[in-house]
């Protein structure tokens, strides 16, 4: 028994000491384990989504800093409407001249499966020439969907993350002031009706269109929850999930679904470039084919030199002020630069630094690589 035991320790060592070898060779060479993300991470049931809400309103309570009614004049008209629905009626041509009121745009998110009674935050927009709402309170405002229903009220202190001041014509001001929010400030007044899980099944779309995802992640449900035909990728980006017979389980059932992991194969090799910023964004699929590259740099250079003329005492002349221009160009020559072939995105890093081009110098070469069939990759420019 001792030996068989003395045996065993040995195989399992010498398995032990394989895996690490193995593991070492995988690293070496580049080879990384396939990434796991949770299915709530990739994919979004199909239905479940907000409903954007908008509202028109008032706010009042500012420090001077509101709409100037000679140029907003449907601030007054706003005011005055609100004023003779609460009884109060104001004398024919008279127009108030208001500093401490605002006219607002309020818009809000209303959450899937939102019910009556629960709050929402709101974002408060300035829609005149407010100077600031900080400080001000947003009155009752009707908050209406794409149908125009109601599906909220909306009232409340608005929040600014900001400050402003100024005196004798200086003006010193840190961050936005014309936008605030007011935190649970909306009351749901309607629910939006939501079949989406009323049926026998549930579409999974993905956030981005790829076959390969998609079967994974049929094969990750069928894989979790026991059978062949409880997931079927129906095309690129909708997964088809049969749902249980029971209505009471359905919650259960989708929760574990969101949290099931699905290993991700390797992502398309793409470049995005940013041809307004200059900015360059590789993802580690991208490869490099052996190639030369040569790129000079053209500069253009005017400087101007002011000229004054002085005419003759009793001339009866004037002085005239002229500029004179100089012009050069200049055009550095590009080596012809060899640039080894990469594999890994260190290694395609380390390769494009080599050039010493700037930003946009290396966006025209990133371009030229991909006509001449170096860069392994999709060449993406927004």
């Amino acid at each position: 028994m001792r030996r068989m035991a003395t045996t065993m320790r040995t195989m399992m060592r010498a398995l032990s000491v394989a895996a690490s070898v193995m593991l070492g060779m995988a690293l070496s060479l580049g080879m990384t384990p396939a990434r796991a993300e949770r299915l709530k991470d990739l994919a979004s049931i199909q239905g479940v989504r907000a409903n954007q809400l908008i509202g028109y309103g008032l706010v009042v309570g500012l420090d001077g800093s509101g709409d100037q009614t000679t140029q907003a004049p449907f601030t007054v008209q706003s005011l005055q409407a609100m004023l003779s629905q609460l009884g109060i009626q104001l004398p024919p041509g008279v127009t108030p001249q208001l500093r401490n009121a605002a006219a607002v745009m309020v818009t809000a998110q209303l959450p899937a499966f939102a019910q009556p009674g629960q709050t929402i935050d709101v974002t408060v927009s300035s829609l005149g020439n407010a100077k600031s709402l900080r400080g001000g309170t947003l009155l009752l405002t009707p908050l209406r969907g794409a149908d125009g229903q109601v599906y909220g009220m909306a009232q409340g202190s608005v929040v600014v993350g900001g400050a402003g001041a100024s005196a004798g014509g200086s003006k010193v001001q840190v961050n936005h002031l014309s936008a605030g929010r007011v935190p649970a400030g909306a009351t749901v007044e309607r629910a939006v009706p939501n079949n989406a899980l009323q049926g026998d099944s549930v579409n999974l779309e993905l956030s981005q269109t790829d076959f390969s995802t998609a079967r994974q992640v049929a094969d990750a449900i069928n894989r979790r929850f026991g059978g062949g035909d409880v997931a079927l990728a129906l095309d690129g980006r909708v997964i088809q999930v049969r749902m249980p017979g029971e209505a009471a389980r359905r919650v259960g059932f989708l929760g574990d679904l969101e949290n099931v992991d699905v290993q991700l194969p390797k992502p398309m090799a793409r470049v995005i470039v940013n041809a307004r910023t200059g900015s360059v964004v590789l993802n580690q699929s991208v490869m490099l084919d052996n190639c030369a590259v040569a790129h000079g740099n053209l500069s253009v250079t005017i400087s101007s030199t002011p000229i004054i003329s002085q005419p003759n005492g009793f001339s009866q002349g004037q002085t005239v002020v002229a500029e004179k221009a100089d012009i050069s160009i200049r055009q550095d020559g590009g080596a012809l630069m060899l640039i080894q072939g990469a594999a890994r995105l260190a290694d395609v890093v380390k390769a494009l630094n080599t050039l010493g081009a700037s930003a946009q110098d290396l966006i025209a070469i990133l371009q030229a690589m991909k006509a001449a069939g170096s860069l392994k990759a999709d060449l993406e420019i927004i």
